[in-house]
């Protein structure tokens, strides 16, 4: 299932700094990067809870916030972009 990742993570202090570098590494190592802070991923849903897990417990729940919109197994045609940025197929082929 694809799983849209955004989050606002506070960094007015060096803990909040260090928390931004972790969930973005977190989503960085399950999805692609759209946006600054928005990642597509695809999980299944035993990877989404652990992958959220994880995150709930780098952030600090007073400070920052983390959404999770879960666009499901058809999200091809929920999805449009438009602008600059290149679209990219995360089921397509991979090349290196």
């Amino acid at each position: 299932m694809m799983v849209l990742i955004t989050y606002d993570v506070n960094t007015s202090t060096p803990q909040g700094q260090k928390r931004l570098r972790q969930v973005a590494k977190q989503c960085v190592n399950h999805g692609q990067r759209v946006q600054k802070s928005v990642f597509e991923c695809l999980l299944d849903p035993a990877q989404f809870t652990m992958l959220k897990n994880t995150l709930e417990s780098i952030m600090d729940p007073s400070l920052d916030s983390i959404r999770f919109y879960l666009l499901g197994n058809n999200w091809k045609r929920r999805v449009e972009h438009v602008g600059l940025e290149e679209s990219y197929d995360p089921e397509g082929i991979l090349m290196i």
